[in-house]
């Protein structure tokens, strides 16, 4: 069971590690929040949060979380650490079907990668994005959802939601 857990903790703190959008969106997005990254209480990278407006909701703007690694991650635990916590935060199969599209996208990091996932709201975009190398896009009007893995009712991390949400 502990070994599940971390596993699934791993993944996520990858999952954190994907972002998405050129460095060109992040300078037009504020800096809202940042923590650190922990699975099994190693902290293995930190998540930066950047918003249009830091005072509202995250939803319905434009908005991207990078994930700065300093620990080696594998693909697997990536997906199965995303799979998890969409299912936790949304129940409808085919919302996860198209989410999914994106969890399939993960690569493994090393230390030193940077994952990027970012949404634009007037195309209903997210892209994810690993080392300024985009991996592909999700454009649908359930995009920001997946969000919903560091931001949602049921996140990666209650204490990372908060910090990131500052």
């Amino acid at each position: 069971m502990a070994t599940a857990f971390q596993k699934i903790a791993i993944s996520t703190a990858l999952l954190m590690g994907c972002s998405f959008s050129p460095w060109t969106q992040a300078q037009s997005l504020n800096q809202c929040g940042s923590g650190p990254l922990l699975v099994a209480q190693k902290q293995v990278g930190v998540a930066r949060y950047y918003a249009q407006n830091c005072t509202k909701p995250w939803k319905g703007q434009n908005m991207q979380i990078d994930f700065s690694y300093t620990q080696d991650i594998p693909e697997w635990a990536f997906k199965r650490a995303a799979s998890h916590f969409l299912k936790r935060n949304e129940r409808e199969s085919k919302h996860l079907t198209v989410l999914d599209r994106i969890t399939q996208l993960y690569k493994p990091v090393k230390s030193g990668d940077l994952y990027r996932l970012s949404y634009k709201s007037e195309t209903q975009t997210l892209t994810l994005v690993l080392n300024q190398q985009v991996l592909g896009h999700l454009q649908h009007p359930l995009a920001q959802q997946y969000f919903n893995i560091w931001l949602g009712p049921q996140p990666f991390s209650a204490k990372l939601k908060q910090q990131l949400l500052n």
